[in-house]
């Protein structure tokens, strides 16, 4: 009782000499105090604001990766089932969902904390959230505790760790989107989205083996390799051009790959581009992180025009005597195709767009082209530093057609596999979208399935072989010909081809060149090429005819 009065005597005191004193001396001892305390205390304290400054009107940076690296604290312990003892779950964590997403987000409740550790030491975060007076906003920041004795040793490494985490975070998390040009890029925004949710992943693709782990490691060296590109000197951008025939799976590859490193998807359509301009102001409005892509670039525009006649152009200037002759007409006609040229996009725009200056206005962009006849896109296009990597998609091979057996009918074996490996060697490789087609359709049965594919494939042969029983005799009278510039179907390989990552030109990139295509036969041998060629046509269509009762003949059979 006598303990209690002189609290109260003490309270008494405090409370009269807080309206005698100044403020100012109030002032003062206050912050004595506060100094006495944090001597006193092992731990030191640091705020980050939501807001810079005073005026509260720049976002703080660090608080955002603050909230990220919490968030991705408290998912790795809800997945993981940590154990709940745990101090990270002595907290109030607040959840919340986004209209447009899925995914719940976890962050810490106002004026609680989180544990973490880092170095053999316990940090903690405790969320602030005060209300400012006679007004609804509020005032939040997060303070960080960690020991004193240790705080030069840890603060910048744990900021420097908790930066790149939360960034890894953030682009795992978050939303991806695809968008799509829309003619107006001179506008606050030339793109309009939606968002990205293709199935597509390099599980589910139609590739063979090879082909799949070097696309994943080299996009997975890319999407790490940040302080090489800044060491280098280099952009932080690559590019990749995928050809082959319509099905052979160009767009689900560009979907993979965006799903694969967690980037938005720009599909760029050149048709409503206006000019170079037009051009580089999208450029500049795609964010980083993101996968730039043109399809079927050969029909996107007529860009060989542009090459022609700056050919046709220098032509004429190395002519003298026309440079000497030339008349106010054809002055008036190169004027009238500047001005045309001016109002379109040019294959120079395009090249500038790709590689130019302005094309390093971002960072940790990739860059696609597709199409379906490699040689109708100009050499320009291709070069190094433009397109890095060159992709090859042709037929299903043995280990892709597997694949796909695997994932629309669940089939890890089947005895009409090695039915169509023959096949496939004997050139009736199929794309995977065709494949795909039958697989879907007899998805309820199997051996319906598997027994329409191989078919499919039989059919395949003897409409470019004339016959299945013919192809090994065909293929050993082909390799009689020592001119190998034409290719049998039969002997190709329906193996896709990765070019691009041994270094070298674009048409020396080959990492694993089909088994029957050759080299240009030499000059002198040509009249002899020409009398096998005559010989293997002849025995073509004896050979077309003698097997055509037998066309329908099972290739499982063993007297087939």
């Amino acid at each position: 009782m006598e303990m209690l009065s002189q609290l109260w005597s003490l309270l008494g005191l405090l409370t009269v000499l807080q309206n005698v004193l100044p403020s100012q001396l109030l002032s003062l001892l206050h912050s004595l105090y506060q100094s006495l305390q944090d001597m006193l205390c092992p731990y030191s304290y640091f705020d980050v604001p939501e807001f810079n400054g005073y005026c509260g009107v720049h976002l703080n940076d660090l608080y955002r990766h603050v909230n990220l690296y919490l968030n991705s604290l408290v998912n790795v312990h809800v997945n993981v089932t940590a154990n709940p003892s745990s101090s990270s779950f002595n907290a109030r964590l607040t959840l919340s969902r986004s209209n447009s997403s899925n995914r719940i987000s976890f962050t810490v409740a106002p004026n609680h904390s989180v544990s973490d550790s880092f170095g053999g030491h316990i940090l903690s975060w405790t969320h602030h959230v005060d209300t400012v007076q006679d007004s609804l906003d509020e005032k939040r920041s997060f303070v960080l505790k960690l020991p004193k004795r240790h705080r030069h040793a840890l603060l910048h490494p744990y900021l420097h760790h908790l930066t790149a985490r939360a960034e890894e975070f953030e682009r795992v998390s978050r939303e991806r989107r695809l968008f799509t040009n829309n003619g107006h890029a001179s506008y606050d925004s030339g793109w309009v989205s939606v968002p990205f949710r293709h199935p597509s992943t390099f599980d589910t693709l139609a590739l063979e083996p090879q082909l799949k782990s070097q696309l994943t490691g080299d996009l997975k060296a890319f999407a790490n390799g940040k302080d090489f590109y800044h060491r280098v000197g280099r952009a932080w951008k690559r590019g990749y051009f995928l050809y082959g025939p319509p099905g052979s799976g160009k767009s689900s590859l560009i979907a993979a790959m965006a799903n694969y490193l967690c980037y938005d998807v720009y599909d760029l359509e050149l048709t409503k581009v206006s000019d170079n301009s037009e051009l580089r102001a999208l450029l500049i409005q795609t964010t980083n992180r993101s996968i730039v892509v043109i399809e079927d670039i050969d029909c996107s525009l007529d860009l060989t025009a542009d090459r022609q006649q700056l050919r046709l152009s220098m032509n004429t200037k190395s002519t003298r005597s026309k440079a000497r002759v030339r008349s106010r007409q054809q002055k008036q006609e190169d004027e009238d195709c500047d001005e045309q040229n001016a109002g379109r996009v040019t294959l120079s725009g395009l090249l500038n767009f790709t590689d130019g200056l302005w094309s390093c206005c971002g960072e940790e962009r990739i860059i696609i082209f597709t199409t379906n006849h490699r040689d109708n896109v100009d050499p320009a296009l291709l070069r190094c530093g433009r397109m890095d990597v060159h992709v090859n998609l042709g037929n299903c091979g043995p280990h892709a057609f597997r694949a796909m057996a695997k994932n629309y009918l669940g089939l890890d074996s089947h005895p009409l596999f090695e039915a169509v490996d023959r096949c496939v060697r004997s050139g009736g490789a199929l794309t995977p979208a065709q494949v795909g087609e039958i697989l879907l359709r007899n998805r309820g049965d199997a051996d319906v399935a598997m027994k329409d594919v191989v078919s499919a494939m039989q059919a395949r042969i003897h409409l470019d072989g004339g016959g299945g029983g013919g192809q090994d005799q065909l293929a050993e009278l082909y390799s009689s010909c020592d001119d190998q510039t034409v290719m049998m179907r039969a002997t190709s390989s329906p193996e896709s081809v990765l070019v691009g990552v041994g270094g070298g030109s674009p048409e020396n990139w080959v990492s694993s060149s089909p088994p029957g295509s050759g080299r240009k036969k030499k000059a002198a041998e040509g009249d002899q090429c020409q009398r096998m060629k005559m010989k293997f046509l002849v025995r073509l269509r004896s050979l077309t005819k003698s097997d055509s009762g037998r066309r329908g003949v099972c290739l499982t059979c063993p007297n087939s």
